[in-house]
């Protein structure tokens, strides 16, 4: 046996770390690797419980009724635009005390800033507006899929990364998911 102290090193970006303690002759010690990735490439998480993330610009119809269309790579969203975001969650069982949470891009800000309790898409939540995300804490959310919305509005001029949005079982965090990311553009 041998003794292997705590090294930290770089390794081209990727950091690790190294175990204190006694090793038997042959054996690696333990490595602790983080890797990042741009969020608009994050690609959705595929599990038991699900969420689907999607941004849609609310435009006026020939007869002046609010119609939702939805925010491509090609669509142009101006400074002034409301934008709706849509959650569709999947579950396939009953679940409790579930963080829903909505990294919004840094072009947008919500209509609604006040906490508060609400209803809507057959499930009570409370929602908490944060300077960088939007966040849902359910109760009971019983198995089924829910649709809800939120309402923001484009304030600057940029080429943004729509943060994903990830939902987790807070005293069951095994049941987790998150949403593909998408990148978009605020014109003049």
């Amino acid at each position: 046996a041998h003794r292997q102290d705590a090294l930290l090193h770089d390794d081209g970006g990727q950091y690790a770390c190294t175990a204190r303690g006694l090793l038997p002759d042959g054996d690696v010690p333990p490595r602790i690797q983080n890797r990042f990735e741009d969020l608009d490439k994050v690609v959705a998480a595929d599990n038991k419980l699900q969420i689907e993330k999607q941004m849609f610009l609310n435009a006026k119809d020939n007869s002046g009724n609010t119609v939702l269309r939805e925010i491509t790579s090609e669509t142009e969203v101006h400074p002034g635009d409301k934008v709706t975001a849509r959650f569709v969650i999947r579950t396939d069982r009953d679940l409790e005390y579930v963080h829903l949470k909505d990294m919004r891009a840094a072009g947008f800000e919500p209509l609604n800033v006040l906490s508060r309790t609400k209803y809507q898409g057959g499930m009570y939540y409370y929602e908490s507006t944060k300077d960088a995300s939007e966040n849902f804490f359910i109760e009971h959310l019983n198995k089924g899929t829910y649709v809800f919305e939120y309402q923001l509005i484009a304030v600057h001029v940029g080429d943004f990364s729509n943060g994903i949005a990830t939902i987790q079982c807070m005293y069951a965090p095994e049941f987790t998911a998150h949403s593909a990311g998408m990148r978009f553009k605020i014109v003049k």
